[in-house]
């Protein structure tokens, strides 16, 4: 009897043993994504899933956070590993340029890919008068979240049409509550920056009839001449309630980033993971069809992370 007990003890710890081992050879890293309200949360989130299923020994969770700003920061103070963000606003983190001139450029920041296009929304209640950017003076704006990429194509997009947060009333706001305050009258419109469609906006249609307000071409084409990140865009009819003409619209690629600091087998397991499994992310949201490899370095403002690179050159897309 006390033999059996000494054999059963020893089993368990054996056990306890290997799930130990088990546990420890595991690897935990985040994807930091936005707002719940708009197209990086979910795709983080099955992105997530796809690499904990795809490569061995990775655990990946995706967590919400202010967006690309913010983001490049975590990544910046190595308090996240990757995340996604705009590529204009990528850029002027690495460089410390543009809307992040006089900040401490963010050196570590690295590419792994870009992943769709992330198109403005400049969205307004039929209530609000508002069709045209001009319309904005006066009104009461959300800008997105501080730090965030939806902030700075607003500040941009207002500049380059000759006004300025002094001519309205401004609210740093996320997508979510964007559309929250549209729907409760609180606001008049807002930006959002996101692939369509989104859910926010769509929440918005759902209970308000809304207008996509239009940027002008002529400085829409500058603007895209100025900044090689942007391009012109159409968002469809019909992609939202009540909007039934293309809207003109301005998009920047989103990128994936991570931490320089990655290690570079890693990075090329989930660099290839990514690749190999785009279908995944096609049925969590219309903006993974785009997901393509022939764009994965499309806008890419920073350098590629050495393990990204090793998968790029495998299959050709670098020569």
């Amino acid at each position: 009897m006390k033999k059996s007990i000494i054999i059963l003890f020893i089993a368990i710890a054996f056990i306890m043993v290997l799930g130990t081992n088990s546990f420890a050879q595991q690897k935990f890293l985040a994807i930091a994504t936005g707002g719940t309200g708009g197209t990086y949360y979910p795709l983080g989130g099955a992105l997530a899933q796809l690499l904990s299923n795809k490569v061995e020994g990775l655990i990946v969770t995706a967590q919400t956070s202010g967006a690309s700003v913010a983001n490049c920061n975590l990544i910046g103070s190595h308090e996240i590993e990757t995340a996604f963000s705009q590529a204009n606003t990528t850029y002027w983190c690495y460089t410390g340029t543009g809307l992040q001139e006089g900040k401490q450029p963010i050196t570590n920041l690295r590419g792994i890919a870009s992943i769709y296009p992330e198109t403005i929304h400049i969205v307004a209640t039929k209530a609000s008068g508002v069709k045209t950017i001009a319309d904005l003076k006066g009104k009461r704006v959300g800008v997105g979240a501080p730090n965030s990429g939806t902030e700075a194509d607003a500040r941009i997009i207002l500049n380059a049409h000759g006004l300025t947060y002094d001519d309205m009333s401004v609210d740093y706001i996320d997508f979510n509550e964007v559309a929250d305050r549209l729907i409760d009258g609180q606001i008049d419109a807002g930006f959002t920056t996101a692939g369509y469609p989104t859910s926010s906006i769509i929440n918005i249609a759902t209970t308000r009839d809304l207008v996509l307000v239009p940027v002008d071409l002529k400085v829409a084409q500058k603007l895209v001449a100025e900044i090689p990140y942007y391009g012109l865009t159409e968002i469809p009819a019909g992609m939202y309630k009540g909007v039934d003409e293309p809207v003109l619209s301005l998009a920047t690629p989103a990128l994936w980033i991570c931490d320089s600091k990655l290690d570079p087998t890693l990075v090329y397991k989930m660099t290839k993971a990514l690749w190999e499994n785009t279908s995944i992310l096609a049925q969590v949201h219309a903006q993974g069809k785009n997901i393509k490899l022939e764009t994965a370095l499309n806008g890419m403002a920073v350098p590629l992370h050495p393990g990204a690179e090793l998968y790029y050159k495998e299959v050709g897309v670098i020569k």
